[in-house]
Protein backbone atom coordinates (compact mmCIF):
# COMPACT_ATOMS: atom_id res chain seq x y z
CA UNK A 1 0.00 0.00 0.00
CA UNK A 2 2.97 2.33 0.82
CA UNK A 3 4.35 2.17 -2.62
CA UNK A 4 0.71 2.42 -4.40
CA UNK A 5 0.71 5.83 -2.54
CA UNK A 6 4.02 7.11 -3.19
CA UNK A 7 4.04 10.39 -4.34
CA UNK A 8 7.13 9.45 -6.87
CA UNK A 9 4.94 7.08 -8.45
CA UNK A 10 2.03 9.38 -8.98
CA UNK A 11 4.27 12.04 -10.09
CA UNK A 12 5.59 9.73 -13.13
CA UNK A 13 2.17 8.58 -13.81
CA UNK A 14 0.95 12.58 -14.70
CA UNK A 15 4.35 12.80 -16.63
CA UNK A 16 3.46 10.29 -18.92
CA UNK A 17 0.19 11.00 -18.93
CA UNK A 18 0.43 14.39 -20.11
CA UNK A 19 2.75 13.04 -23.05
CA UNK A 20 0.96 10.17 -24.09
CA UNK A 21 -2.31 12.66 -24.25
CA UNK A 22 -0.32 15.49 -26.37
CA UNK A 23 0.81 12.52 -28.77
CA UNK A 24 -2.39 10.92 -28.97
CA UNK A 25 -4.15 14.21 -29.97
CA UNK A 26 -2.73 15.25 -32.98
CA UNK A 27 -3.72 11.26 -34.06
CA UNK A 28 -7.13 11.65 -33.00
CA UNK A 29 -8.13 14.72 -35.17
CA UNK A 30 -6.70 13.56 -37.86
CA UNK A 31 -8.69 10.13 -37.11
CA UNK A 32 -11.64 11.60 -35.93
CA UNK A 33 -11.96 13.89 -38.69
CA UNK A 34 -10.90 11.90 -41.80
CA UNK A 35 -10.75 8.47 -40.99
CA UNK A 36 -7.40 8.38 -41.69
CA UNK A 37 -5.10 5.97 -40.10
CA UNK A 38 -1.71 7.88 -39.44
CA UNK A 39 0.78 5.00 -38.53
CA UNK A 40 3.61 7.61 -39.42
CA UNK A 41 2.62 9.81 -36.33
CA UNK A 42 5.75 8.66 -33.98
CA UNK A 43 8.33 9.45 -37.37
CA UNK A 44 6.85 13.14 -36.83
CA UNK A 45 7.75 13.40 -33.65
CA UNK A 46 10.91 11.67 -34.04
CA UNK A 47 11.56 14.88 -36.87
CA UNK A 48 10.59 17.15 -33.87
CA UNK A 49 12.99 15.38 -31.67
CA UNK A 50 16.00 15.78 -34.27
CA UNK A 51 14.77 19.32 -34.67
CA UNK A 52 15.57 20.14 -30.88
CA UNK A 53 18.89 18.16 -30.73
CA UNK A 54 20.21 20.06 -33.96
CA UNK A 55 19.26 23.36 -32.99
CA UNK A 56 20.65 23.15 -29.28
CA UNK A 57 23.61 21.02 -30.20
CA UNK A 58 24.86 22.80 -33.18
CA UNK A 59 22.91 26.15 -32.79
CA UNK A 60 23.02 26.61 -29.10
CA UNK A 61 19.11 27.57 -29.75
CA UNK A 62 17.00 26.35 -26.68
CA UNK A 63 14.86 23.18 -26.77
CA UNK A 64 12.19 25.37 -25.89
CA UNK A 65 12.48 28.13 -28.84
CA UNK A 66 13.31 24.96 -31.05
CA UNK A 67 9.49 23.23 -30.30
CA UNK A 68 8.52 26.48 -32.32
CA UNK A 69 10.82 25.16 -35.25
CA UNK A 70 9.49 22.24 -34.61
CA UNK A 71 5.74 22.63 -35.54
CA UNK A 72 6.63 24.84 -38.14
CA UNK A 73 8.23 21.68 -39.82
CA UNK A 74 5.93 19.21 -39.26
CA UNK A 75 3.12 21.41 -39.73
CA UNK A 76 4.26 22.00 -43.45
CA UNK A 77 5.14 18.33 -43.51
CA UNK A 78 1.18 18.01 -42.92
CA UNK A 79 0.15 20.51 -45.14
CA UNK A 80 2.58 18.77 -48.07
CA UNK A 81 0.96 14.93 -46.84
CA UNK A 82 -3.08 16.68 -47.27
CA UNK A 83 -2.17 18.49 -50.64
CA UNK A 84 -0.16 15.51 -52.60
CA UNK A 85 -1.35 12.44 -51.23
CA UNK A 86 -4.95 13.03 -49.85
CA UNK A 87 -6.89 16.01 -51.22
CA UNK A 88 -7.54 14.84 -54.39
CA UNK A 89 -8.87 11.22 -53.27
CA UNK A 90 -11.52 12.92 -50.85
CA UNK A 91 -13.09 14.58 -53.46
CA UNK A 92 -13.13 11.35 -55.30
CA UNK A 93 -16.42 9.50 -54.02
CA UNK A 94 -15.06 5.69 -55.38
CA UNK A 95 -11.69 6.01 -54.14
CA UNK A 96 -13.41 8.20 -50.60
CA UNK A 97 -14.16 5.01 -49.85
CA UNK A 98 -11.60 3.49 -49.51
CA UNK A 99 -9.77 6.46 -48.00
CA UNK A 100 -9.32 5.04 -44.66
CA UNK A 101 -7.49 1.41 -46.16
CA UNK A 102 -5.40 3.15 -48.41
CA UNK A 103 -4.19 6.05 -45.54
CA UNK A 104 -2.75 3.11 -43.77
CA UNK A 105 -0.63 2.16 -46.65
CA UNK A 106 -0.11 5.59 -47.13
CA UNK A 107 1.37 6.53 -44.27
CA UNK A 108 3.43 3.26 -43.97
CA UNK A 109 5.17 3.94 -46.71
CA UNK A 110 5.92 6.89 -44.94
CA UNK A 111 7.09 6.03 -41.98
CA UNK A 112 9.36 3.95 -43.76
CA UNK A 113 10.75 6.64 -45.81
CA UNK A 114 11.36 8.87 -43.03
CA UNK A 115 13.04 6.50 -41.09
CA UNK A 116 15.47 5.81 -44.03
CA UNK A 117 15.85 9.35 -44.78
CA UNK A 118 16.79 10.29 -41.15
CA UNK A 119 18.74 7.08 -40.94
CA UNK A 120 20.94 7.96 -44.21
CA UNK A 121 21.40 11.99 -43.17
CA UNK A 122 21.75 11.19 -39.34
CA UNK A 123 23.07 7.49 -39.29
CA UNK A 124 20.96 5.28 -37.11
CA UNK A 125 22.70 6.19 -33.98
CA UNK A 126 20.87 7.29 -30.70
CA UNK A 127 21.92 10.61 -29.73
CA UNK A 128 20.83 12.26 -26.44
CA UNK A 129 21.81 16.07 -24.94
CA UNK A 130 21.34 17.80 -21.59
CA UNK A 131 19.31 20.17 -20.57
CA UNK A 132 17.38 21.33 -17.52
CA UNK A 133 18.69 17.97 -15.88
CA UNK A 134 19.39 19.70 -12.55
CA UNK A 135 16.90 17.98 -9.53
CA UNK A 136 14.70 20.16 -7.68
CA UNK A 137 12.99 19.25 -4.89
CA UNK A 138 9.08 19.04 -4.54
CA UNK A 139 8.05 17.66 -1.20
CA UNK A 140 9.80 14.53 -0.49
CA UNK A 141 9.99 13.84 -4.24
CA UNK A 142 13.30 14.75 -5.99
CA UNK A 143 12.39 15.42 -10.11
CA UNK A 144 14.53 16.56 -12.91
CA UNK A 145 13.31 20.07 -13.75
CA UNK A 146 13.15 19.11 -17.62
CA UNK A 147 10.49 16.73 -16.88
CA UNK A 148 8.14 19.48 -14.92
CA UNK A 149 8.36 21.71 -17.91
CA UNK A 150 7.65 18.61 -19.78
CA UNK A 151 4.38 18.58 -17.60
CA UNK A 152 3.66 21.82 -17.73
CA UNK A 153 4.18 22.43 -21.99
CA UNK A 154 1.99 19.22 -22.25
CA UNK A 155 -0.91 20.27 -20.18
CA UNK A 156 -0.58 24.09 -21.52
CA UNK A 157 -0.94 23.14 -24.85
CA UNK A 158 -3.74 20.38 -24.37
CA UNK A 159 -5.65 23.06 -22.15
CA UNK A 160 -5.07 25.32 -25.70
CA UNK A 161 -6.48 23.05 -27.85
CA UNK A 162 -9.57 22.10 -25.76
CA UNK A 163 -9.90 26.09 -25.96
CA UNK A 164 -10.10 26.54 -29.61
CA UNK A 165 -12.21 23.43 -30.71
CA UNK A 166 -14.82 25.06 -27.82
CA UNK A 167 -14.68 28.70 -28.65
CA UNK A 168 -13.04 29.48 -32.23
CA UNK A 169 -15.02 29.10 -35.29
CA UNK A 170 -12.17 27.31 -37.16
CA UNK A 171 -12.61 24.39 -33.98
CA UNK A 172 -16.28 24.43 -33.98
CA UNK A 173 -15.97 23.75 -37.68
CA UNK A 174 -13.32 21.03 -36.93
CA UNK A 175 -16.04 19.35 -34.58
CA UNK A 176 -19.14 19.28 -36.71
CA UNK A 177 -17.13 17.93 -39.59
CA UNK A 178 -15.57 15.03 -36.71
CA UNK A 179 -19.51 14.42 -35.71
CA UNK A 180 -20.82 14.17 -38.86
CA UNK A 181 -19.11 14.97 -41.95
CA UNK A 182 -21.84 14.99 -44.36
CA UNK A 183 -24.00 17.78 -42.15
CA UNK A 184 -21.19 20.02 -42.15
CA UNK A 185 -20.99 20.62 -45.73
CA UNK A 186 -24.66 20.84 -46.39
CA UNK A 187 -24.21 24.38 -43.38
CA UNK A 188 -21.12 25.14 -45.74
CA UNK A 189 -18.30 24.29 -43.94
CA UNK A 190 -15.41 24.41 -46.12
CA UNK A 191 -14.26 20.75 -45.53
CA UNK A 192 -10.63 21.14 -47.70
CA UNK A 193 -9.90 24.05 -45.57
CA UNK A 194 -10.77 21.75 -42.24
CA UNK A 195 -9.27 18.79 -43.37
CA UNK A 196 -5.88 20.94 -44.33
CA UNK A 197 -6.50 22.76 -41.16
CA UNK A 198 -6.43 18.81 -39.47
CA UNK A 199 -3.29 18.14 -40.86
CA UNK A 200 -1.53 20.73 -40.33
CA UNK A 201 -2.63 20.81 -36.48
CA UNK A 202 -2.07 17.57 -36.19
CA UNK A 203 0.86 17.36 -37.32
CA UNK A 204 1.85 20.46 -35.17
CA UNK A 205 1.29 18.45 -31.92
CA UNK A 206 3.38 15.96 -33.11
CA UNK A 207 6.37 17.64 -33.57
CA UNK A 208 5.93 19.57 -30.08
CA UNK A 209 5.58 16.42 -28.36
CA UNK A 210 8.67 15.28 -30.05
CA UNK A 211 10.59 18.11 -29.45
CA UNK A 212 9.53 17.97 -25.27
CA UNK A 213 10.29 14.13 -25.52
CA UNK A 214 14.23 14.61 -26.78
CA UNK A 215 15.16 16.71 -23.16
CA UNK A 216 14.69 13.24 -21.28
CA UNK A 217 15.15 10.68 -23.81
CA UNK A 218 17.52 10.00 -26.76
CA UNK A 219 16.95 10.16 -30.53
CA UNK A 220 17.05 7.94 -33.20
CA UNK A 221 15.25 7.16 -36.45
CA UNK A 222 13.50 4.67 -34.57
CA UNK A 223 12.28 6.08 -31.56
CA UNK A 224 8.86 6.99 -32.96
CA UNK A 225 7.40 4.13 -33.21
CA UNK A 226 6.41 2.89 -29.69
CA UNK A 227 4.41 6.25 -29.46
CA UNK A 228 2.60 5.54 -32.23
CA UNK A 229 0.89 2.15 -30.69
CA UNK A 230 0.56 4.13 -27.13
CA UNK A 231 -1.17 6.90 -29.52
CA UNK A 232 -3.60 4.57 -30.81
CA UNK A 233 -3.74 2.79 -27.16
CA UNK A 234 -5.18 5.95 -25.89
CA UNK A 235 -7.30 6.94 -29.13
CA UNK A 236 -9.63 4.19 -28.47
CA UNK A 237 -9.14 4.20 -24.79
CA UNK A 238 -10.82 7.68 -25.28
CA UNK A 239 -13.11 7.48 -27.92
CA UNK A 240 -12.70 8.12 -31.44
CA UNK A 241 -13.26 12.21 -32.30
CA UNK A 242 -13.63 12.67 -28.47
CA UNK A 243 -10.72 15.29 -27.45
CA UNK A 244 -11.10 14.92 -23.47
CA UNK A 245 -11.69 11.12 -24.10
CA UNK A 246 -8.00 11.50 -25.38
CA UNK A 247 -7.12 13.33 -22.32
CA UNK A 248 -8.68 10.33 -19.91
CA UNK A 249 -7.41 7.61 -21.62
CA UNK A 250 -3.75 9.07 -21.71
CA UNK A 251 -4.12 9.52 -17.78
CA UNK A 252 -5.50 5.52 -17.53
CA UNK A 253 -2.61 3.86 -19.88
CA UNK A 254 0.00 6.11 -17.94
CA UNK A 255 -1.81 4.19 -15.04
CA UNK A 256 -1.73 1.08 -15.67
CA UNK A 257 2.02 1.15 -16.99
CA UNK A 258 2.90 3.19 -14.12
CA UNK A 259 1.60 1.10 -11.26
CA UNK A 260 1.43 -2.03 -13.33
CA UNK A 261 5.28 -1.87 -13.69
CA UNK A 262 5.76 -0.68 -9.90
CA UNK A 263 3.72 -3.80 -8.46
CA UNK A 264 4.98 -6.12 -11.14
CA UNK A 265 7.92 -5.87 -12.87
CA UNK A 266 9.22 -4.37 -16.24
CA UNK A 267 8.62 -7.29 -17.99
CA UNK A 268 4.79 -7.13 -17.62
CA UNK A 269 4.56 -3.64 -19.45
CA UNK A 270 3.19 -4.61 -23.05
CA UNK A 271 0.70 -7.31 -21.31
CA UNK A 272 -0.49 -4.61 -19.06
CA UNK A 273 -1.31 -2.39 -21.68
CA UNK A 274 -2.40 -4.55 -24.31
CA UNK A 275 -4.57 -6.41 -22.08
CA UNK A 276 -6.09 -2.98 -21.07
CA UNK A 277 -6.57 -2.69 -24.59
CA UNK A 278 -8.22 -5.54 -25.59
CA UNK A 279 -10.46 -5.72 -22.33
CA UNK A 280 -11.65 -2.04 -23.76
CA UNK A 281 -12.25 -3.03 -27.11
CA UNK A 282 -14.36 -6.25 -25.57
CA UNK A 283 -16.33 -4.33 -22.97
CA UNK A 284 -16.77 -0.97 -24.51
CA UNK A 285 -15.43 -0.69 -28.29
CA UNK A 286 -16.55 2.79 -28.79
CA UNK A 287 -13.98 4.09 -26.22
CA UNK A 288 -14.62 5.34 -22.63
CA UNK A 289 -16.18 8.78 -24.18
CA UNK A 290 -17.14 7.49 -27.79
CA UNK A 291 -20.33 7.31 -29.04
CA UNK A 292 -22.04 4.09 -30.08
CA UNK A 293 -22.72 3.93 -34.02
CA UNK A 294 -26.58 4.49 -34.70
Amino acid sequence: MTQILSPELLLAALMLASTYALVAMGLNLIYGAMRLLNVAHGEVMMLGSYVAFWGFTVLGVSPLVGLLGAMALAAALGAACYQFFFKSQTRNSAVAARLEANSLLIFFGLSIILQNVVSMVFTADARSYGYMDELVQLGSVSVAVNRLVILGISVGAAAAVMAFFRFSIYGLAIRALIQQRDAASLVGINADRVNLGVFCLGFALAGLAGSLISMTESVSPFTGFPYTIAAFVVVILGGLGSLGGTLVGGLLLALVEVYGVALTSAAYRSILVYGLFILILFVRPQGLFGRKAI
